[in-house]
């Protein structure tokens, strides 16, 4: 390996052995002290570099990229407070659990803490947020082998430490001295002898599985036999792959419910009596009428729903698992019994088969009512299970038949039923993902939803969007989006012509911030309006001219579908505006709430 200096050949090792060890993107934005990493990174053959003017941007692009991957993306950057700008993305990465590794440039020791220009500290900058922090060597004129060999075992490991249990962000701080281009430097080491095959990492990190044991299955297994009422809860960022599959079996073989949040990766794809996805309208009403779950076995994070998880808080005496790979705790509330740290598809594989040597669970219509924790035995209540079926299939049944004045709920529905098979569909915080959860219900079709639900920020969503949408060109990717959040991050939209990807944005412009209208504080005006709800005014048709974006208005559901499936069909992409009026979308919503509560009472009445 050749370079013209110290610096070129720090970084070309280093960016060489990220290769070896499996990285295959990285997001740059400009600057100068971060050029011998960056020239390395343009020369590496086998990692995608995407260009970011926007540091922001650039992480946030990252962050998508590497939750729809599951697999490290780097970012990199220069020094002073374009690392501050990495931060927010940083944040959602820890707390959604996604690998990212952050290389900032710096500047070298003796101008730290001296009133250099474009220097602030940097070590471990991002505090706990990261899970492994190192402030990188300077490069020497002549460094020893060792300096090499740990120079590369550095780069294995900070990948492997991103993709770890649990996984999450990994910052390298790099300090350069000058020259920072590719001059050459007599004095310096220009050669590196490297004798391993194309391809071959200096130093390998395998993971294994945490297999659960037999005894612990057999616990649980007992739990669901005698569970009167069982609910298995799948939440935001469940395992893929075999897990969906796996833990319908597990609710079909226990008789126990499946509660699938639409960020479970649960939701979609099946359309199983067992799976309930309309619960965030009718649970509300289920504590009174039918009373709680007596069984709760969660995986994944905390629920969206608020009503759901005040159900489930209300089931005082229930029996709760909470069962994840990466020993991440998703309880806020407290209730948890029993935390179980093992492979959840191994858990729901190895429970499912125990119950399937057993007899068969019957489901009886009125069973007596008894304590939790009686004997061995008793029936299931075939009444609750009935009772929420029933609720679901009712709750499915108006919000397909609603045909009333568009409001910002049924563009939720519109997009699940209009949307392709294997679509990526990014759903921004706020009011739209909330409207997701109780009006995008099940569907056959596979779907896979991503939000960035760690930190539920709306900052960085159309970067993150279209990090999700860079993985495969050829499947649609759909970002819906609320007006405040999608202004929140209007320079992400350079990413689509500059990173080559392309995306449907869907914009529901409420005029301001709707979510506030749900909560006390609508009630107090001044200061309401001015301080919570924020009005601007704006419609993002210019947006769409200055990046050269497709752009449609619609106001109701008919030409909604039209412009979706003409956007699905279009070769570019395509912001489609929908305006709506926050009053009148919390109205038509608590019709539609009353509507499912009085079809329930009536249906329960006879």
């Amino acid at each position: 390996m050749d370079a013209p200096n110290r610096n070129m050949l720090w970084a070309k090792v280093f960016v060489d052995e990220l290769a070896r060890a499996g990285l295959k993107a990285v997001c740059i934005a400009p600057g100068s002290r971060s050029t011998p990493l960056a020239i390395a990174f343009a020369e590496q053959v086998g990692i995608r570099v995407y260009s970011h003017i926007d540091e922001r941007s650039a992480a946030f692009f990252a962050l998508g990229r590497a939750l729809a991957e599951d697999a490290p993306v780097a970012v990199l950057c220069s020094s002073g407070t374009a690392t501050a700008n990495f931060y927010p993305a940083i944040i959602e990465a820890h707390y959604s659990n996604v690998p990212l590794l952050i290389l900032t440039a710096d500047r070298p020791p003796e101008l730290r803490h001296s009133g250099a220009n474009q220097t602030i500290d940097q070590v471990k900058l991002y505090g706990d947020h990261v899970l492994w922090a190192v402030d990188v060597a300077l490069p020497e004129a002549e460094p020893p082998a060792l300096a090499f060999r740990n120079l590369r075992t550095l780069a294995a490991r900070a990948l492997a430490r991103a993709n770890g249990l649990p996984k999450g962000a990994v910052h390298l701080n790099f300090p350069f001295r000058k020259p920072l281009e590719p001059i050459r430097v007599e004095r310096d080491l220009h050669t590196v002898a490297d004798a391993r095959p194309a391809g071959v990492p200096l130093t390998q990190l395998w993971r294994g599985t945490l297999t659960p044991d037999p005894a612990q299955i057999a616990v649980l297994a007992e739990q669901m036999v005698q569970a009167r009422r069982g609910v298995i809860v799948c939440g935001p960022r469940c395992p893929g792959g075999d897990f969906p599959a796996a833990v319908r079996r597990l609710a079909d073989v226990s008789g126990c419910l499946l509660i699938a949040d639409p960020l479970s990766g649960v939701r979609y794809g099946s359309l199983g009596e067992s799976v309930l996805s309309g619960y965030d309208s009718y649970i509300a009403m289920a504590r009174e009428a039918v009373g709680t779950p007596d069984l709760i076995v969660s995986f994944g994070r905390a629920a969206t729903s608020q009503a759901l998880d005040d159900y489930l808080n209300a089931a005082e005496s229930a029996d709760r698992w909470l069962i994840s790979a990466d020993g991440m705790w998703a309880d806020p509330n407290h209730r948890v019994n029993v935390a179980w740290w093992a492979d959840p598809v191994s858990v729901c594989e190895g429970v499912a088969e125990s119950l399937s040597a057993r007899p068969q669970i019957h489901l009886t219509p009125q069973p007596p009512l008894r304590t939790h924790g009686e004997a061995e035995g008793e029936a299931r209540d075939g009444a609750w299970r009935a009772w929420l079926i029933a609720a679901d299939r009712t709750t499915r049944t108006l919000i397909a038949a609603d045909a009333d004045s568009y409001f910002d709920g049924l563009v939720l529905r519109d997009v699940i039923d209009g949307i392709p098979d294997r679509a990526n569909l990014f759903i921004a915080n706020s009011l739209p993902v909330r409207n997701l959860d109780q009006f995008g219900l099940a569907s056959a079709k596979p779907l896979t939803v991503f939000c960035n639900r760690g930190a539920s920020g709306i900052d960085g969503t159309v970067s993150t969007a279209l990090g999700v949408a860079s993985t495969n060109p050829d499947q649609p990717t759909v970002l819906v989006t609320g007006d405040l959040a999608f202004y929140h991050d209007l320079n992400g939209l350079l990413a689509v012509k500059r990173c080559g990807v392309r995306a449907i944005i869907v914009v529901i412009n409420n005029d301001g911030g709707g979510i506030f209208q749900r909560l006390p504080i609508a009630g107090f005006d001044p200061p309401f309006t001015e301080l919570f709800a924020t009005p601007h005014g704006l419609h993002f048709e210019p947006a769409a001219n200055l990046y050269g974006l497709r752009y449609q208005a619609v106001t109701e559901s008919t030409s909604f579908r039209a412009a979706f499936a003409e956007a699905l069909a279009a070769d570019s992409a395509t912001i489609i505006e929908v305006s709506t009026d926050r009053a009148h979308d919390l109205g038509r919503r608590t019709e539609f709430m009353a509507h499912i509560r009085s079809a329930l009472s009536t249906s329960i009445s006879a």
